[in-house]
């Protein structure tokens, strides 16, 4: 049995395991021959494996032992329409570590679809104005780039609690009135693109989140912010290290936002199964990406 098989049940039976009653909430089109969960388990294999293209994957599902497995074609617009079923599946894994959390980091990395020099006669991912990608600049790379956002909230132990994709001219701090809807009698550690003393107190007013953020040295009583915090806002930057790296989470080969949208998740899905696999299954630490599932 070839190492993808051997991938794909581990995933098929972790995401079984969660229990998740579908209701026919998810359910699409007419009864297939790979049910819902199985297409998304084939999906999140794919990205663990670092299989970022459709036809590849199925290249080297071919003559495996893969029950009822679907076309390419298929696949792809079902995985697309249980876009939501995935992310219950990505919060049910992180709710399991997030129990008891009450610091979290905020942070945001581009996702860049062209070079600039083509972003006038690019058309991919521009059917609706709302979901269309823009120009936007990345302060610690110190560039432009154009396409979209990456916000995501995660934990100090380096799992996601929420994730979200904007216009690349969406500033960060927009993200914080999201923020105070998804948490609640926390800290919340970011970086200089978030200070606001505004968002400061309106998110300890609102849902008592005490918002953390170094202070620019030209600031009245510049206080220099801990270390411990500084060291802990590493985590995040670690975690979009490795969606870069293992899952590729900047190579794009979708047409549409649904599309692209889709693949973003599915990587951070991968990412949080891991980590659940990690702890609950081998009892080793989380963050350890690159190393065997089964």
């Amino acid at each position: 049995m070839s190492n993808i098989v051997k991938n794909y049940f581990r995933v098929l039976e972790v995401i079984s395991s969660l229990n998740i009653d579908l209701n026919n909430k998810f359910q699409v089109g007419r009864k297939a021959k790979m049910n819902d969960i199985e297409v998304v388990a084939l999906s999140l294999t794919a990205e663990y494996m670092s299989i970022d293209s459709e036809n590849d994957l199925f290249k080297q599902l071919a003559n495996t032992s893969i029950p009822n497995l679907i076309e390419r074609s298929q696949f792809n617009k079902r995985r697309r329409k249980l876009f939501e079923f995935s992310e219950t599946i990505r919060t049910t894994l992180a709710s399991s570590f997030l129990e008891f959390e009450d610091y979290f980091i905020i942070d945001s990395m581009p996702l860049e679809i062209c070079k600039k020099a083509r972003e006038n006669r690019l058309k991919i991912c521009k059917k609706d104005f709302e979901t269309a990608p823009s120009k936007g600049f990345c302060a610690s790379q110190d560039t432009w780039f154009y396409g979209y956002k990456l916000h995501g909230i995660c934990s100090v132990s380096g799992v996601f609690h929420s994730i979200d994709i904007t216009k690349a001219s969406v500033h960060d701090v927009q993200i914080l009135n999201d923020a105070k809807n998804q948490l609640s009698d926390c800290v919340l550690l970011g970086d200089r693109g978030y200070l606001s003393s505004t968002q400061q107190l309106d998110l300890f007013q609102t849902a008592n989140i005490v918002l953390e953020t170094p202070m620019r040295m030209n600031q009245k009583g510049y206080v220099k912010q801990p270390y411990i915090f500084r060291k802990s806002r590493k985590r995040i930057e670690t975690l979009f290290s490795q969606l870069c790296d293992q899952f590729k989470i900047r190579n794009n080969y979708a047409k549409s936002f649904e599309g692209f949208k889709t693949r973003i998740l599915a990587k951070i899905t991968a990412l949080t199964m891991v980590q659940y696999i990690n702890k609950f299954i081998f009892d080793r630490p989380i963050n350890n990406i690159k190393i065997q599932i089964n």
